[in-house]
């Protein structure tokens, strides 16, 4: 921002959000705090509820005012908060929000199951474990006071009953995992945006919830089974109540999870993508008959996080039905393929970012991830991925454009790009990045990013020290993408760059043959769109007004259901109104909510954005198609690329003495490949006590 009076407004402006968003939090983190204890039930939570059990909302009213409302505040202002940020501050390499407060990169663990974790990652799980032990411990400790008295009553053991109350806190414990579980799959979150997560990088932290979640909600399913057992109730899982708990509701929910749990374990996610992925589809199964188990008023309390995520999941198939302009493929040696779309100049997005693409010709329903290399300063007609063959779907797409002859036009959706709200690292003197194979992939972004800085802005840039290993000699031609063509017009004497290519697998050089370097011009067609973003320019405004007025009328639905049929039938007759038709009416007000103010907030966009796009349309079909890719390999700079690189066959990079050596003050190491890569990197990182490393690991798809 500038120093201006509008820079010292939107500071101020920056700071009340985050104080005023740090309160909410806290607030909603005390509940969670609280809700184990006799003072939030026997106090709180009826005075709550007495207040706001009115005839239009019913009991369902105070869990709405306590959980859902303040989460939903927070994404609201949160989204206000980026768009005035990317309105006042054009620079993406500063992060100026909450983010920056809280969250240290010094590393805690870089080996083990967990991975690479932060401190302040490792702080945050502490926390959360202590809560979910504070509520079992709470929960059960009331409870068992009055398993005497209750044992009496029923006729059975005190250690039978006390079985079923830990059965029940159990439940009541995996309800405060299944709140968080959904926020970070939420790609285009304010939420995560705001505190400077991706969803990419932040999936972590579902797969940790989603274990706790399980292994929780699966003990207190076989305390329930084990309790009706011993106590002759066996007939208990049969039951479908209609005024309290559905066992036959929750024992579905479970065993769909269970199949979700089963399948995305690391050795069979790997291995068996596909299984993982469409079992992983029973999330729908799982929600919808936990809502039936528990109640919609229960529910509520999870309700934020998968509101957030029906948002952007339903954003994203709005986004996924429009087919994108596709303009060249280009095929690289080692089975590499550049795909190059048409892109709105009014489309921006940080380094690192990552579309999801769907080539209906090979899967209508598989998406797969991968790394935007373009970028949105320099490329601001066009958005490229890189593509190296690691599968069925990849090498499918490879053998359809490197036939002999190849097809003149590839049908394409794509959902995204989504990437961080911001990066960081200009504000380092020298940036190392060591990449893995396709790993490299993020960097040619940032590394464009920087020539763009360096010909744009008068601050210095920094030095860069590129660490490459690729296991066959025909795979350094990807290093070539790292400088755009030779047609641009900014200086790229002053990048500051250095490259050292490692050969794992090969001790010889071998010559690369030009012949299959090829580009492929795809024919345009009038149905086709550049890449958009689903709520235009925008989209962070557009956001707050999706979730405020989607969150408004589902309350209007449920209030005129609640006043004008629920209500009357509860208090003026002898009848109960069904609490499973309660839940489905609840669960179809929050589809139809959501569906109506983001299908219309994306039709004023559509319409609003029709103008540009149909000159991009008309650009595109009136280009000749020699015009439409400018040069091949060959014309690259790649005179002073050759220069500042050095390759060594047959060796890995020793990068503990590599990272030794360095004498700046302030080094960003990023690093981008395997997993195993990662952990090297973040481990000889961390072994060292000289605080001018700074880690950083970047989620890369090809």
């Amino acid at each position: 921002m500038g120093c201006g009076p509008s820079g010292a407004s939107m500071k101020i402006v920056s700071a009340l959000i985050n104080l005023l968003l740090m309160v909410v939090f806290l607030g909603y983190m005390m509940i969670w705090f609280m809700k184990p204890t006799n003072t939030f039930y026997l106090n709180w939570f009826p005075d709550v509820e007495k207040k706001t059990s009115s005839t239009y909302l019913g009991k369902q009213g105070s869990t709405i005012l306590i959980c859902a409302f303040p989460i939903l505040f927070i994404a609201t202002i949160a989204s206000l908060y980026l768009h005035l940020e990317k309105k006042y501050d054009h620079d993406h390499n500063t992060s100026k929000s909450f983010s920056r407060m809280i969250l240290s990169k010094r590393l805690a663990i870089t080996r083990g199951p967990l991975g690479i974790v932060t401190w302040t990652e490792l702080t945050f799980m502490a926390m959360f474990v202590s809560l979910l032990v504070w509520s079992l411990y709470s929960y059960m400790h009331d409870m068992f006071a009055f398993a005497a008295v209750e044992a009496a009553q029923e006729k059975f053991q005190v250690w039978e009953v006390k079985l079923e109350t830990a059965g029940l806190s159990l439940g009541l414990v995996g309800n405060t995992c299944l709140a968080f579980l959904f926020f970070p799959v939420a790609r285009g979150s304010s939420v995560l945006q705001y505190v400077g997560l991706t969803s990419e990088a932040s999936i972590k932290y579902h797969i940790w919830l989603g274990h706790i979640t399980m292994a929780i909600f699966t003990a207190h399913g076989l305390c329930y089974v084990t309790y009706w057992s011993l106590t002759n109730q066996i007939l208990q899982m049969l039951k479908w109540g209609k005024f309290i708990v559905s066992n036959v509701a929750g024992e579905i929910a479970l065993l769909a999870g269970l199949v979700m749990w089963a399948t995305s374990f690391g050795r069979i996610r790997r291995k068996i993508f596909e299984l993982f992925y469409y079992s992983h589809h029973l999330y729908v199964v799982f929600v919808i008959f936990y809502v039936f188990h528990v109640g919609f008023a229960e529910f509520c309390l999870i309700l934020p996080g998968f509101y957030l995520f029906l948002i952007d999941r339903y954003l994203r198939l709005l986004q996924s039905q429009q087919k994108i302009r596709s303009v060249t493929a280009r095929i690289l040696p080692s089975e590499t393929v550049e795909l190059n779309f048409s892109k709105s100049s009014g489309l921006s997005y940080a380094p690192t970012s990552i579309a999801f693409i769907n080539v209906p010709s090979i899967s209508r329903i598989q998406w797969h991830p991968f790394t935007v290399t373009s970028n949105s300063n320099m490329d601001s007609d066009k958005l490229s991925v890189v593509i190296k063959c690691d599968g069925s779907w990849s090498h499918k797409l490879y053998q359809i454009l490197s036939s002999p002859s190849p097809t003149n036009r590839l049908e394409v959706s794509i959902e995204g790009p989504c990437g961080p709200p911001s990066t960081n690292f200009m504000r380092y003197e020298m940036l190392v990045l060591v990449s893995g194979g396709s790993g490299v992939t993020p960097f040619i972004s940032i590394i464009r990013e920087i020539i763009f800085k360096s010909n744009t802005t008068g601050s210095k840039t920094p030095a860069i020290h590129l660490i490459c290993a690729f296991k066959k000699y025909a795979n350094l031609a990807m290093l070539e993408l790292l400088l755009p063509v030779s047609g641009t017009t900014l200086d790229l004497s002053r990048l500051q760059l250095q490259i050292d290519a490692y050969i794992t697998q090969e001790t010889e050089p071998k010559t690369v043959d030009q012949s299959s370097i090829r580009t492929i011009l795809f024919k345009p067609n009038p149905s086709d769109a550049p890449v958009s973003a689903v709520l235009g320019p925008n989209s962070w405004l557009w956001l707050s007004v999706i979730i405020s007025s989607s969150f408004i009328i589902f309350l209007l639905l449920t209030g005129l259901l609640t006043r004008f049929y629920i209500f009357p039938i509860d208090h003026n007759t002898n009848m109960k109104y069904p609490m499973p038709a309660s839940s489905a009416f609840g669960m179809l007000f929050v589809c139809v909510a959501i569906t109506i103010a983001a299908s219309a907030a994306f039709l004023w966009n559509k319409r609003e954005n029709a103008k540009e796009l149909n000159q991009i349309r008309t650009t595109d079909m009136s280009t000749p198609a020699s015009l439409l890719y400018e040069t091949e390999l060959e014309s690259l700079p790649h005179q002073s690329l050759r220069q500042a690189t050095t390759v060594q066959l047959g060796r890995r990079p020793n990068l503990k003495k590599i990272l030794s050596e360095l004498k700046e003050e302030n080094v960003g190491v990023y690093v981008s490949g395997p997993g195993t890569m990662r952990q090297e990197v973040a481990a000889v990182c961390s072994s060292f006590s000289a605080d001018n490393l700074h880690f950083e690991s970047i989620s890369f798809s090809w």
